[in-house]
Formats: structure tokens, sequence, C-alpha cells
């Protein structure tokens, strides 16, 4: 075996990647190594393009193996399952910053896997993944531009550190992945906790610095062991039939893409490709569907570009700098927690909130380390009517799972902490309406349900993106630009960038960059970062009119309250068996869930039932005061006197001769077994025994009735 590998100096744990010694029948292969933490990533080409195939077929899959982490898998098969959110978001993560590296119109079918071997706890496994999949097509006989570098930034005490540990990130308020080339940007995603923009910039800056080690790295082992690229054809649009398309629709078709309305556009461009559809066909019958496509496509991608570059006008009428129309509103939807819309031109989200006791919480497998459960939980759903189409209806795709991760973690980092607000929540985010960034659209409205459920935000978040268009010169290189706010689907699908960001009115708490270049300046993404600050803020604001702070809690919502015991008495609260926290349990309706520091929350659906379990939690924990007066039930009767209930747990002793005034015969006279007897501590004893009187009591009644009426005549009654 010719086993060669490289070493990077970057982050509290050097990376190490190195080749020759698994999976030598893929194109390429390398593992990754951070400390402990080891992962193989392959890359394979076929040398066949698929018949009828249209569009490049890139898949990359990552799976964590329980045996990295030395544990069985849960469940019946004890098998892994499914691929888990962190295993789609990392394969997410891992595709983006690759797909535009390949050369325009290969169309072979492609597949990048990653599998996690050996999980230290302490070093994440999906910057290793990227850095991987770079590696191991770099290495292959594969086309690809590259290599890249990826990297975590974090910042602890206001210092940035790369690819900081576990229990580094858990002290961190920034948690940015930053994939690029030696000099530019090429994804980036992430959460921060209402990081200054300027400080945002800086760990950009900070990170590029890494990426340029780690790319050099790379290049180093290509130097090596490298394999010779392949040879391959590409499938480009024909330039005779590109002829042809512009004749037939050329003059015609910026009219059509710049219809007011999206439904209109889609008819009008539907039309003109039906004729130049037909054209094409009678002029060039050996031409495919695919070629149809492709002269069309190109067509309107001129369009688009030359309108925007040269007059600066777009598909709807706008400027470059202008939002479109805003809506908001709260409370649409009267028996859920909280609910509210949220527009902006033809994109609308539903938000709906939930609210749930903490212990509601979601819990996940995570072998390769980290956070393992959720209190604030975002999903995300796109039916097939918010674009005017049929579709199945069924499970959840990874892009759903990724736009719900994008608008979770923008807001998480304004939730209240569980002390503050001892509440598991969720949003349900509705597309109602889809024509670019829906997951913006989300945040909004997400936010502003979750202000209408009554959760006290730390401050409300807004989300907007920003495009861009450009030109090339000659060289190839990157020409005049312009940068676009708010794009819309077009904008999305035919321009370079779409870089969305979210925050408050203090800073950046969520952020996701895809490119369609194979790299961009700092600067430039610096220019959009101003931008999307602007309209964030105009977003706020209108966010703003609809609601600004949290509402009371909805009527069907549950109520929570918290209460503190000693934390050596928990087990008094208990029981045994669990016998006094059933019992308190079935006498209010209420749930009690008990902290190991003696927190105890209480949970009922009505605000009587809570009162009710804190009462008489209340009681338990009471310390019986000498000279008060208690009301309780009489557990047992004996020939000297009667056993109560003085608090939950402790009983007093009323002797026969403290009943009442006069000689009692039998105790059963006054008070019999189950009864509800009503008497005075008369004291402790060193033991802790309980005296207590009812005559005593009775005569406090009498002291009161003479001052208040003058006296009263005296009785022996037995008690009623």
């Amino acid at each position: 075996m010719n086993i060669q590998s490289t070493t990077i100096d970057v982050g509290p744990s050097p990376i190490t990647i190195e080749t020759g010694k698994l999976a030598k029948l893929a194109d390429g292969a390398v593992t990754v190594r951070c400390g402990e933490t080891i992962i193989l990533v392959t890359a394979v080409s076929q040398t066949k393009v698929r018949p009828g195939q249209t569009w490049f077929p890139l898949s990359v899959e990552y799976k964590e193996k329980a045996t990295a982490a030395g544990v069985f898998p849960g469940g019946y098969f004890k098998r892994e399952g499914r691929p888990t959110e962190k295993e789609i978001l990392t394969c997410r993560m891992t595709d983006r910053p690759l797909r535009p590296l390949f050369p325009k119109g290969y169309l072979y079918e492609t597949q990048i896997v990653a599998i996690l071997l050996s999980a230290d706890g302490i070093n994440d496994s999906d910057v290793l993944s990227m850095n991987g999949a770079s590696a191991a097509l770099a290495l292959s006989d594969i086309p690809f531009a590259g290599p890249i570098g990826a990297v975590r930034v974090g910042r602890v005490d206001g210092e940035f550190l790369i690819n900081p540990t576990h229990d580094q990130r858990e002290e961190s308020d920034l948690d940015l992945i930053y994939v690029g080339n030696k000099t530019d940007v090429i994804m980036i995603e992430g959460q921060a906790h209402e990081l200054p923009e300027e400080e945002f910039i800086k760990a950009l800056h900070f990170a590029q610095e890494a990426v340029t080690k780690i790319v050099e790295a790379q290049e180093e082992l290509v130097a090596r062991c490298g394999k010779a690229k392949r040879e391959y054809e590409l499938t480009l649009a024909k330039e005779n039939l590109l002829e042809i398309a512009y004749e037939i629709a050329g003059d015609r078709i910026e009219a059509a893409i710049y219809a007011p309305s999206k439904t209109e556009r889609s008819k009008k461009v539907g039309a003109l490709r039906d004729e130049v559809e037909a054209a094409i066909k009678e002029r060039a019958p050996d031409a495919t569907d695919f070629d149809v496509e492709q002269a069309f496509e190109y067509l309107q991608k001129k369009a688009f570009r030359i309108s925007i570059m040269e007059k600066g006008i777009r598909a709807d009428g706008r400027q470059i700098g202008d939002l479109r129309a805003l809506y908001g509103e709260v409370g649409t939807l009267p028996r859920v927690h909280g609910s509210a819309i949220f527009s902006r031109g033809e994109t609308q989200a539903l938000g709906i909130a939930t609210l749930a006791p903490a212990d509601e919480k979601q819990h996940f497998d995570n072998y390769a380390g980290g956070v393992d459960e959720k209190r604030f939980i975002l999903h995300y759903n796109f039916p097939p009517f918010s674009v005017g189409e049929c579709g199945r209806m069924g499970g959840i795709n990874r892009r759903e799972i990724g736009h719900g991760s994008l608008a979770e973690r923008s807001i998480e980092p304004v939730i209240p902490s569980e002390e503050d607000f001892p509440y598991a929540m969720r949003v349900s985010s509705e597309v109602m309406e889809s024509n670019g960034s829906t997951s913006m659209a989300s945040v909004c409205a997400g936010t502003m349900a979750l202000l209408d459920a009554g959760v006290p935000l730390i401050r409300p978040v807004g989300g907007i993106s920003v495009g861009l268009v450009t030109e090339s010169n000659e060289d190839g290189s990157m020409g005049s630009y312009k940068m676009l706010l708010d794009i819309i689907g077009s904008e999305d699908f035919y321009g370079d960038m779409d870089f969305k960001l979210c925050g408050t009115s203090e800073g950046v708490t969520g952020y996701q960059l895809d490119l369609k270049l194979p790299g961009l300046p700092l600067a430039m993404l610096e220019e959009a970062i101003k931008i999307a600050k602007d309209g964030r803020s105009k977003i706020i604001d209108k966010m703003a009119e609809s609601i600004t702070d949290p509402k009371e809690l909805s009527a069907h919502a549950p109520r929570i309250v918290s209460v503190k015991i000693p934390q050596d008495r928990i087990g008094e609260l208990i029981g045994p068996g669990g016998k006094n926290i059933k019992a308190i349990q079935a006498e209010s309706g209420a749930e009690l869930n008990i902290e190991d520091d003696g927190t105890v929350h209480i949970y009922a659906s009505k605000q009587e039932g809570l009162e009710r379990a804190k009462s008489m939690i209340d009681r338990m924990f009471q310390e019986i005061e000498v000279g008060t007066t208690y009301t309780g039930r009489v557990v047992s009767v004996t020939a000297f006197g009667a056993f109560m209930e003085v608090l939950p747990g402790k009983d007093g002793l009323v002797h026969i001769s403290e009943l009442a005034e006069g000689r009692v015969e039998k105790v059963e006279d006054v008070v019999k077994k189950g009864e509800m007897l009503t008497a005075k501590c008369l004291g402790v004893d060193e033991k802790g025994r309980v005296k207590m009187s009812r005559r005593a009591w009775l005569r406090d009644e009498k002291a009161k009735d003479a001052e208040a009426n003058g006296p009263v005549e005296e009785t022996t009654t037995p008690l009623v």
C-alpha cells in the first residue's frame, strides 16, 4: 500500500488527511482525523452518462455509526436506521460548496460517501466530512475545481477559535461553518447570539486564514499522489438551437419574464417556450427535450441578466434595493397557542406556536458528541400548492429539513432560558405561497407566533435574502456585478448567489450562503451583509406593527409554575412507591416534574389545578408552627385521643382532654376517623411529636366572638 498523509495545524487538535489505506477501489478515498474522531470519505463518478440525464446527479451521503462511539444502536433491530437530522444537514453542508466546482454540463452520476468510523465525543465530524470530500475529489481523476477547505469558528470571551470542541461550543456565542478556497468564500452556515455585524465580518476573515492552510495542505498531498484527471464530455446547449430560440422569442422574452405576478409570468413564459419548442423540433428534428430546455433556459437567463445589469430593473419591476410589499398579522387561528402570518410579495408563511411542559423537549442520539436535546423546535412544511402545483404529500424531504434548521437556529438565540420560561416550544411553519426565501418568511412568522403565544423572546428576529448577478471578463474573472435585496424565485434560479441573514436589532443570529460561483471575494460578502442589515431593520419594523411584546398565555396553553424544595427532601415529595406525588397529581389534575436540584415544575391545563397542586406541595414542606391553627383529616382514633394530619405527611395528637371544654367520655363523641378537624398547635417535643388542641382553638374563637359581639354561651357540643 502506498499510504500518504498530510497534517494541518489548525484548531486545538491538528487535522490529518490520509489516503491509500482504505477504499482503494473508489475513485478517491481519504480518512480525516481530528483528535480521536476519524471519518472515511470516498468519491466515485460514473464513466457514462445515463440516457436521458438532464441535470447533474451529485449525491452526498453522511452516516454516523454507533460503533464509532462504542455503543449499540437503539431500537428492536439494533441497527442504524433512517438518516438523523444531523446526518441530513451534514450532507447538505458537504454538497453545497462542492456543486459549483464541477464543470458546467458534467452530467455523470457522482457520489460522495462519508462514514464516521471513530468518535471521541470532543471533536465534531461535520467539518471533517467537508474537508474529506474535497480531498477525495482532488486526489481522484474526477474533474473538480478544488480543493477547498472548511472550518468551524467559535467565539469564547471575545476570542475567536478554530474548530472548537463540544465543551468550548457550549460557551461560544458564535457557531460559524466556513468553506472557501485559498482566497474566497464559497459557503457559510451557522448561528450567533446577536453578534454585531462588525464582529461577524472579523470572524469571516479569521476563518479564511485557516481555510487557506487547509487548501494548501491538500494541494501538497495532490502533488504527491493525485491521479491525472479523466477524459469526459460536457452536455451543453447547442449553438444552432440557441439561434433558433433567440429568433423566435428574443424580442418577446423580456416582456414575458417581467409580467407583474408569478402566475402571469409562468403563463407567458410557458407560451413562448411552446413556440420555441415547436420551431426547434421543426428545424432540428433530432433535438431532444433537454436540448430545447437548455436553449430556452439560456434565452431567459440572458434576458434576465441584461435587464438587471443594464437597466437595474428586476422581473417584478422593483429596483435592486427594494423590498417587496410586506404584511403581518397575529392571532390568526383561535384554538392554537399562538399564530401569525408573514408575507413578502408572493411569499407567505403561516407560523403556529405550541407550548408544552419542558420535559417534552426532543431527545436524540448524537454519536459524535455535543448537544443531544432541543427545547425549541421549528418544523418547516412546503406543500405543493404553495407553488401552484400538484405533488406528493408525505415524508419530509432534505430541503424542508434544511430550511427548518436555518429558521430554527436563527430564532433559538432569543429563546428565554428554561429557568425564566419552563416550557418546550414548537413552531410549525406552513408555507402558503412561495416565490423566494420562504425560510426567511418562516423566521418572521415563527417569531411573531411565539410572541402571540406569550413567549418572552429576548428580541424579535427578522430575516432577509440578498442575491447577486455578475458579468465575467474575457479571462473568466469576475467583472461588474449587482446585489439584489429580497430575491424572488427566478432571481435565485438565474442569479449567482442566495445569501440569507437573520438577526435582531442588536446583531446576527443565523445565516446561510449558497453560491453558483467558484468563490466570492470577502469584500463582496461584506457588502451583502450591510445590505441585509438595512433590509432586516425594515422587516422588524413591519413586524412591530403587528406585535412587539409577548401576549398573555392562551387559555388553551398549559400553565406552568416552579417551586423549590430542599434537595435532601425530594424523596418525601415522591413518597414510597410514588404514593405522595401520585396523590397530588390525582387530586389536582396537574403533572409534576422534579429536577435533581429540588426544582419542581408543575404543569396543568387549568389555573385551578395548578394552584391546588402548588398549595399541596407548599403544605407538605411547610413546618408546623406553635400557636398556629390547622385543619386536617383525622387519620386514626384511640382511647386517649385522635391523630390528625396537620400537614401532608405530618400528624399531630389531639388528646381526649383537648377535644372540648369539659369532660369527654369517648373520642368518638366529638370526632370520628375520616372527619375534618380544626385544632391549634400547643407544641412540638424533642422527638418531633406534635401536640394539638381543639379546646384551645374553641377558646380563641369564643374570644374573637366576644370581642366582636359580646360574651357567648359556653358549649361542649360535639364537632359537626
